[in-house]
């Protein structure tokens, strides 16, 4: 309730009002029963007791055959490599795939200088797969006498007795560079490597014998005899594109074809004249003397309107 009161001061005659407000007191906060809201201590054992039991079940089924390695999956190598990747991992056979050590066995299959890369499941209850993706042979190195089988990355994958693979260009390479099964090939090869590498995956109409390499100047020579000039290393796959349009519509005589300039390809023949030099009126030595056959220049400006009616200008052989 609120009421006035009045004062009177001394020595005045003037009263002072005081009003009191009485304000409503607040309801009194119930507290939280915590008691009820805490597990109970059965439901405490029982969590306890299901923790315990999964984790002795765990080092039990790692170190028991419950989940033992029985069968390993090779998917996306060819037999030989799977073969290869089975026998590297015989000895985890019997392993529990709890206890494998997939960091080791990435390793181990990574190290065969046929495989690029791999990757690993545990597939339980009893089999390791693996996905590999295979190295891809694209040359044959030739020192003297020995031969390697190389990939795409430029990896020695295997030791080749002589002959073997013809279907593959080779590379020959001077003594003085040593050459390992599982390493890498020198860089001086790269380009050389570059130029065959994308032979593979395309149609070409002819096959390659062997890559000549210089300084920014590659080749190859096909199983024909006819050089095929390709440059420098780079936009080789384009090259290579206008090659296999170009070589069906060279003549049999031709000796090399150069797609160095992809949208000017030229072909040409070796020429040896039959006669003795005869020099024309003007003074101007005639075709047989200059050692090309008259119309080779123009060999090359009809290869040139050809590929553009058939629409060279696609990269895709």
């Amino acid at each position: 309730m609120a009421g006035r009161r009045s004062e009177h001061r001394p020595g005045g005659d003037v009263a002072a009002a005081t009003t009191v407000v009485h304000l409503p007191r607040g309801r009194s906060r119930r507290g939280i029963d915590i008691a009820r809201l805490a597990p109970s201590v059965r439901s405490l054992l029982v969590a306890f007791g299901i923790a315990i039991t999964a984790i002795a079940g765990y080092f039990v089924a790692r170190d028991t055959s419950v989940f033992a390695v029985r069968t390993i999956e090779v998917d996306g190598a060819p037999d030989s490599v799977a073969l290869q990747v089975r026998d590297a991992l015989r000895g985890d056979v019997g392993v529990s795939l709890l206890r494998l050590d997939l960091a080791r066995v990435r390793q181990e299959v990574a190290a065969l200088p046929t495989v690029a890369s791999a990757t690993f499941d545990r597939a339980f209850p009893h089999t390791l797969r693996i996905v590999v993706v295979p190295e891809r042979p694209v040359a044959v190195v030739r020192q003297g006498a020995d031969s390697w089988l190389v990939s795409a990355r430029g990896r020695i994958m295997a030791s080749l007795p002589h002959g073997a693979r013809p279907q593959l260009p080779r590379i020959w390479v001077g003594r003085g560079t040593t050459f390992t099964v599982g390493g890498i090939v020198p860089a001086v090869l790269d380009g050389s490597l570059a130029a065959v590498a994308p032979l593979r995956g395309m149609r070409f109409p002819a096959r390659v014998a062997s890559v000549r390499s210089e300084t920014d100047e590659l080749s190859l020579v096909l199983h024909s005899g006819v050089e095929l000039r390709l440059g420098d290393a780079s936009d080789v796959r384009l090259k290579l594109a206008v090659a296999a349009k170009v070589l069906p519509l060279v003549a049999s005589t031709t000796r090399y074809v150069d797609v160095s300039v992809p949208d000017r390809p030229v072909a040409g023949s070796i020429y040896h004249a039959p006669n003795a030099p005869v020099t024309s009126a003007s003074g101007t030595p005639s075709s047989a003397q200059t050692g090309v056959p008259t119309g080779t220049t123009a060999t090359g400006a009809t290869l040139k309107s050809k590929l553009e009616v058939d629409g060279a200008g696609s990269t895709t052989p």
